[in-house]
């Protein structure tokens, strides 16, 4: 049977919550025949990794998805690449803040999720919620969980498929946020993300068009 570990992220930067892993708690025990194991990691460049790699060799996944917050995006976005870049504007949960540093010495600069993320997308929104692919995943701890994730993969265990989703604010976090910052109740998301982990397990083999072009002109 295939096993999906899916992660998400503790609150930071001042929330109380991180809709990343209270979405993913919402989540099925199973998905399209696959079991579901889910994992709260910390919002912190280094122990994120460590946390993660010690789940894999635990778990032995098929498929790794990993969930983070990014607030001021209004729809669940599935993201193609992680860059070797570590670039803090606010401090980690650890208080680590690196600038201009890299993720790995010995990593490649950039890695391209492995899960089909068009599929993905066309999924989420076959199932009724907006959805698009993205081209960058910042340079937070988002982005570095999703680099360490491929860097592993490509290291340590190949075979595994693995990805990163970023999920909006949920409405909770709204009250000292400016006047129209976007969000989804927690059910939505979780949601939107079963949708995406189905199309991850089933392949390709999805309605509408998911080898279309879905890229930006920006």
């Amino acid at each position: 049977m295939t096993t999906v570990l899916i992660t998400g992220f503790d609150p930071f930067g001042g929330e109380k919550v991180n809709p990343a892993f209270e979405s993913v708690k919402l989540l099925p025990d199973t998905i399209a025949g696959a079991d579901i194991v889910k994992l709260e990691v910390p919002t912190v460049y280094t122990r994120s990794a460590t946390v993660l790699e010690e789940a894999m060799d635990r778990v032995k996944p098929d498929i790794v998805i990993c969930v983070g917050q990014a607030g001021g995006r209004s729809t669940l976005t599935v993201e193609r690449v992680a860059i070797n870049l570590a670039e803090a504007r606010i401090p980690d949960n650890d208080g680590e803040q690196p600038l201009d540093q890299p993720l790995r010495e010995d990593g490649d600069t950039a890695y391209f999720s492995s899960v089909p993320v068009k599929a993905m997308v066309q999924n989420i929104r076959d199932h009724g919620l907006p959805a698009f692919v993205s081209y960058t995943a910042g340079t937070f701890v988002c982005n570095s969980i999703m680099y360490n994730l491929l860097y592993l993969i490509d290291r340590k265990f190949p075979g595994v498929k693995g990805g990163f989703i970023h999920v909006p604010y949920e409405p909770g976090q709204l009250i000292d946020k400016p006047n129209g910052t976007p969000s989804l109740p927690l059910e939505t998301i979780a949601k939107g993300l079963e949708a995406a982990v189905e199309a991850a397990v089933l392949g390709s083999a999805q309605s509408g068009d998911p080898t279309g072009a879905m890229g930006e002109t920006h």
